[in-house]
């Protein structure tokens, strides 16, 4: 298998952005990671991997990348007939268009390639559409399917299936279900969940590109609004929007780039996918399975990696994403977590970039936001949350929802060459 680099990456603010388009998220995100790459152009670039959630809301259901690149065709800034593969799997839609750009790769397909998330999920003064948006992660088409599951769930949980009770969407109900799970089976806390959140609020003000940039207690985080117990308003993901992109290539590209370009390389190691479904509540989720594939590939174990970017779209999931990361024991999230191991200075720093609940999460550029990160901190960039250890970093990211699996998820695992 051909070794894979990645030589630039670029991560736009994300917040409420309503008067920025969907054409000028692209556009931003694309020239910063021509930038970053210290590529004049995007003349070397084989295909682009386009990855989008909402614009059908908007009304572009359709070639969506094509759209999007149109204006940069015309004015000459990217290269006409080159293919743009539309990407969509939820939250991890971001993570799959780099997981089809590795395989450009690794195939022998193409020596450069593009991957780019532009989402917008901020609908001012019409947040049902914002709500038609999320609603495409699970099922409508069967809907009878998931209130079973969820309604049986909710009693092995001691916690009744209520969704949108206060104004979330019913994935926070999900999370809030699995969370109280998890405090029945293993006496996990309220607090513990709240550690989590409080620690990636303190990361997100360190990143000049977190949608918020203030720190959150412990305490204010358990006295925020209730938005499904045990979750509360300040352990949720925001709504926003934003766009990020990587560009891929092989060692033989790699080669002919100036010396500057190639210290910054950073390595892909792993790229593993794996499919969601109806489990068992004691059965470990598919993030698990996707770990174990990346590990393998990569010829690593859970103790080599360095720090992390996981899929916290409520706090609760982080803790539960490092037990199936294998960073600590089954049942052990929420006391790994509170013990400063996932702090910036902790044994293995994760969200340093403040996670889904700081950095924000438009969902269709999410998982290469966490990209983003990881090749920042593997570069040794990231300034005042910069990791002391960054040598291997993994990224976790999931999308849509199964029952209590996400419908897709995304680990990968990047090397620094420094």
């Amino acid at each position: 298998m051909r070794d894979v680099y990645v030589i630039g990456t670029s991560c736009t603010p994300f917040g409420k952005q309503p008067d920025t388009s969907f054409r000028d998220l692209t556009r931003q995100a694309y020239l910063a990671v021509l930038a970053d790459a210290g590529l004049e152009n995007g003349d070397d670039i084989a295909m682009t991997w386009f990855g989008n959630c909402g614009m059908g809301t908007f009304g572009q259901r359709n070639v969506r990348g094509q759209v999007c690149f149109t204006p940069l065709v015309q004015e000459g800034l990217f290269p006409e007939r080159i293919p743009t593969m539309n990407v969509e799997g939820g939250c991890a839609t971001a993570s799959q268009a780099f997981h089809g750009a590795w395989k450009d790769i690794i195939s022998g397909d193409a020596e450069l390639s593009l991957a780019i998330g532009v989402e917008k999920t901020f609908v001012k003064g019409d947040p049902d559409r914002t709500q038609e948006i999320f609603a495409g992660g699970i099922d409508q088409i069967n809907p009878e399917e998931w209130h079973r599951y969820y309604a049986a769930a909710g009693e092995a949980a001691g916690k009744p299936f209520a969704p949108g009770a206060n104004g979330g969407t019913i994935f926070m109900d999900t999370y809030a279900m699995q969370a109280a799970y998890h405090m029945k089976r293993w006496g996990t806390t309220q607090r513990q969940i709240a550690a989590g959140a409080s620690k990636n609020h303190h990361h997100g003000s360190l990143n000049p590109l977190a949608q918020y940039r203030f720190t959150v207690t412990i305490d204010e985080v358990l006295a925020d609004r209730e938005i499904s117990y045990p979750i509360t308003r300040s352990m949720c993901a925001p709504i926003g929007d934003g766009a990020a992109a990587a560009l891929v290539c092989s060692k033989e590209y790699l080669d002919r780039l100036p010396v500057a370009v190639r210290q910054r390389a950073v390595k892909v190691r792993a790229s593993a996918l794996a499919g969601g479904k109806y489990r068992s509540l004691d059965e470990p989720g598919l993030s698990r399975i996707a770990a174990d594939k990346a590990y393998k590939m990569a010829g690593l174990a859970p103790a080599d990696i360095d720090l992390a970017e996981v899929h916290d779209a409520t706090s609760f999931c982080e803790l539960y994403q490092v037990e199936m990361l294998r960073f600590c024991a089954d049942g052990q999230g929420g006391a790994y977590v509170a013990s400063g191991a996932t702090s910036l200075g902790g044994e293995r720093p994760v969200n340093l970039s403040g996670g889904l609940v700081s950095k924000g999460h438009p969902v269709g550029a999410t998982g290469l936001s966490m990209i983003h990160e990881l090749t920042t901190q593997l570069r040794g960039e990231a300034g005042e949350r910069q990791a002391t250890k960054a040598r291997i970093g993994l990224a976790e990211n999931g999308g849509g929802v199964i029952g209590f699996d996400e419908a897709a998820c995304a680990v990968t695992i990047l090397e620094s060459l420094l």
